[in-house]
């Protein structure tokens, strides 16, 4: 018999079948085609011999009673629901039923309500749900649109931020594509308007006495209090780790901690040599480069983090922390360097405070770019996403974590920014000696397109060190990244669909900052 789109098909195995006709009237008045079968063997034979949507199965039969029945069919149709009925509620038989895979099951005696319950949550949860949450998406997403024609405040974009990352996680558990490619319209809006509301704002942020938190304020709004209550602290900052990221780990976190997440601000260019300084030393890169006059003056951009052990030293002096011995500093860029910190976790217990900087994710979305068997596994958001909550479940980092949570540890986890995904190629026009990152540039007269980047001829108005007397920098909007006219193509065909920071989007600049207390 065919088997129509419309019209789900149900195997209901009962010794007192007859019993169940109303039942049976019942889920066929409701669309679906049910055959009953009076014994185990007869429905392994239909197993075998047809096609079925779900399996009503009796525990309690003459001959093959339901548990042997039951292991039968999932030899044969590993994949087919089960639902076991039985008139036991013993525990043992619960446990033996679910050790072999059973997908539900009911007590006798059951209404015809119950069973359709449970139908419908076994066959047509991802519809119900995908019909759910359109309607949630397009009420949360239109409430939020209103307040884009009231009084813009910073709060009004964390939250922004924290409404995309939640429906990226959502999505990435369903198969709507209509649905997804509403949110990338949707995203792609609020990065624009985000933009939009930034460019004027954030240079009010940088000498307002009332500001958003940003990347200076985190260890003394979060840090200091804890070290000043004499606890013993975890500082771990996670390079480049997206908003989106760590709410797809905090779950398997939150069965070690109690987790307080707040949201802050990246300072611009929200790139590691400005805003992860700026995080350590709680000071803006125009004063860094005062107190630390060698940082910025190096060819090599990787070096330009060397001092941030001791910025946060400093940093801690200022606040008036007092520590019994000095904190300890540890940068891991590799698995392998973090298990062997993993294997020595009990050297760090009596240090007043410890900072862990782990480099993974950034090598790992830069990596991105020229490998073409990480870009094919993580082609898009929510696979790199998937790649991340892999990788953190095997790191030494979630190994330090448990670590740490046994000891009674507070541990504050935090990135010192974001990445976005680049779609759109925007000229850049410097000199050689200018900067190579993607999403910002800094270098001598420095000019690129006013939509789609900003240009900042005087970096003092932005709290940027002057590296040269006619230093400039230039930093991308939305989804762009920066491209040269002679060799416009290459860099489109390499960098194109690439994740890379430093610019201005919601993903870049709003970033997690977690508190974790030990349960």
């Amino acid at each position: 018999m065919p088997v129509t789109a419309d019209k789900r098909r149900i195997l209901w195995v009962d010794d007192e079948i007859d019993s169940l006709k109303p039942h049976i009237l019942f889920l066929e008045n409701k669309g679906f085609e049910v055959v009953a079968v009076m014994s185990g063997d007869d429905g392994i034979e239909a197993v075998k011999n047809d096609f079925f949507d779900l399996v009503l199965l009796d525990e309690k039969m003459p001959g093959r009673d339901g548990l042997s029945t039951l292991e039968a069919i999932k030899d044969l149709r590993p994949h087919l629901p089960v639902v076991m009925v039985t008139k036991s509620e013993e525990e043992s038989l619960m446990d033996d039923a679910i050790g072999q895979k059973i997908d539900d099951y009911l007590v006798k005696p059951v209404i015809p309500s119950q069973i359709l319950l449970v139908i419908k949550r076994l066959l047509e949860s991802k519809k119900i749900i995908s019909s759910s949450s359109m309607r949630r998406y397009i009420t949360e997403i239109n409430r939020f649109n209103q307040q884009l024609y009231g009084d813009l405040t910073p709060q009004t974009w964390l939250e922004a931020a924290r409404i995309i990352a939640d429906w990226n996680l959502e999505l990435d558990q369903g198969d709507d594509p209509g649905l997804q490619e509403t949110h990338e319209g949707t995203r792609k809006e609020w990065n624009l308007q985000f933009t939009k509301y930034l460019e004027p704002a954030y240079a009010k942020w940088l000498t307002a006495k009332q500001r958003p938190t940003l990347s200076p304020d985190v260890v003394g709004k979060y840090l200091v209090p804890e070290l000043k209550q004499n606890k013993k602290v975890v500082f771990i900052v996670v390079d480049c780790m997206r908003l989106d990221q760590w709410m797809l780990v905090e779950p398997l976190v939150a069965e070690l901690f109690s987790i307080d997440r707040h949201l802050y601000y990246s300072i611009l260019p929200s790139a590691t040599p400005f805003a992860r300084n700026a995080l350590f030393s709680g000071l803006f890169p125009d004063d860094i480069d005062k107190a630390y006059p060698d940082n910025y003056k190096v060819q090599d951009e990787g070096s330009l983090n060397r001092y941030e052990d001791q910025m946060l030293v400093d940093q801690l002096l200022r606040h008036e922390v007092k520590l019994d011995r000095l904190p300890r500093y540890v940068k891991i860029y590799n698995n392998t360097e973090g298990e062997e910190v993993a294997r020595k976790v009990g050297d760090y217990y009596e240090s007043p405070l410890t900072t862990f900087v782990f480099n993974f994710l950034d090598i790992m979305a830069h990596g991105r770019s020229n490998n073409v068997i990480l870009k094919e596994i993580a082609g898009s958001e929510a696979a790199f996403r998937s790649l991340m909550r892999s990788w953190f479940v095997h790191s030494p980092l979630f190994a330090l974590l448990k670590a740490f949570a046994a000891r009674g540890h507070t541990v504050i986890v935090t990135s010192d920014h974001g990445s976005v995904l680049c779609q759109r190629g925007t000229m850049a026009h410097g000199r050689r000696s200018t900067s190579t990152n993607l999403r910002y540039k800094y270098g001598d007269n420095l000019n690129s397109n006013p939509k789609e980047s900003i240009l900042i001829k005087k970096p003092e108005q932005w709290r940027l060190p002057m590296l040269t007397m006619s230093t400039t920098y230039i930093i991308a909007k939305e989804d762009f990244y920066f491209v040269y006219p002679n060799n416009y193509n290459e860099m489109v065909r390499q960098f194109q669909n690439s994740f890379q920071h430093g610019g201005i989007s919601l993903e870049e600049m709003v970033v997690p900052v977690a508190v974790l207390t030990p349960r």
